[in-house]
């Protein structure tokens, strides 16, 4: 792992800290351990998370924000958030967090948004949530919000249902939700996985934009090692819950752990086609070392 200085891309202090977290799942006697001593820094900076499918990239995000269930076990030596102590902080003190200094965008709009509500009232939900304002100052600001994300005639919008709206439109309108109160850090797990190309460079320069506008901490958790290359500071690999490789994304060519090079030798390229591409060997070793 790189030092601490390196790793906030001289951004100064911290706006998180955490290490060796640990999260397990408990189903009766069965024990998961879905991530394993997981540790990094996050300044003011877009930090990516990349993996396949399982390897607990959505877990960690999840875990910050105390999202799991019961039955889930967190540990760490340190999971702080600016004066927080996350790992110890009361269900009172996370509901004041969670939305308003920290924020989760989800993968699938259409999973997220209730149907039987219009997008607008969904925002100001959000707004109101944090704020002691009239209806009237929160559906302002709301509509102030969807043209910050690039919502054409938000009056308009403002009164659609989530099926009303499409696919790149739900997911600028989960980014207003929770841009909306003006958190420090947001979490984004796959914003852009359900997009088409066009549409998805749109919502990712957006999304640019507003880190380097705001002065974000950025978690962008994704499976494109190649769209992490281009849009992201650092990235974290994970592999069967554990971080194999920290390296900055315009390093990532010269990277050393055989996983992340094996992920990108899989990577198609146009330029240079070949008839296959190769299937990544896994070595049990990856599991502890």
């Amino acid at each position: 792992m790189t030092s601490s200085i390196q790793e906030l891309n001289n951004s100064g202090a911290p706006l998180l800290d955490v290490s060796n977290l640990r999260v397990s799942f408990v189903n009766g006697k069965a024990v998961t351990d879905a991530v394993r001593g997981v540790s990094f820094t996050l300044g003011r900076e877009k930090l990516a998370i990349v993996g396949e499918s399982g390897s607990g990239k959505s877990t960690v995000g999840r875990a910050l924000l105390k999202l799991h269930p019961g039955s889930a076990r967190i540990t760490a030596d340190c999971m702080r958030f600016a004066e927080i102590d996350l790992l110890n902080a009361s269900e009172p003190l996370m509901r004041k967090v969670r939305g308003k200094r920290m924020s989760m965008i989800m993968q699938d709009p259409k999973y997220s948004l209730n149907p039987v509500v219009c997008v607008g009232d969904q925002i100001a939900e959000a707004y109101l949530a944090h704020h002691r304002v009239s209806r009237r100052e929160a559906r302002e600001k709301v509509l102030e919000m969807l043209d910050v994300v690039r919502i054409r005639q938000p009056e308009r919008v403002y009164a659609l249902y989530p099926h009303e709206v499409s696919g790149g439109q739900g997911q600028r309108i989960m980014i207003a939700m929770m841009l909306i109160t003006d958190p420090e850090i947001v979490i984004a797990d796959e914003p852009t996985s359900a997009l088409d190309v066009s549409v998805r460079l749109q919502v990712l320069a957006m999304l640019d934009s507003l880190v380097e506008e705001r002065g974000l901490g950025l978690i962008f958790i994704s499976h494109d090692i190649n769209l992490v290359r281009s849009f992201c500071d650092r990235v974290l690999v994970m592999y069967a819950g554990r971080v194999v490789e920290s390296i900055a994304a315009r390093d990532l060519d010269n990277a050393q752990h055989p996983y992340t090079r094996g992920l990108l030798d899989a990577l198609p390229d146009i330029a240079c086609p070949r008839p296959s591409l190769p299937v990544m060997t896994r070595d049990p070793a990856w599991l502890d070392g």
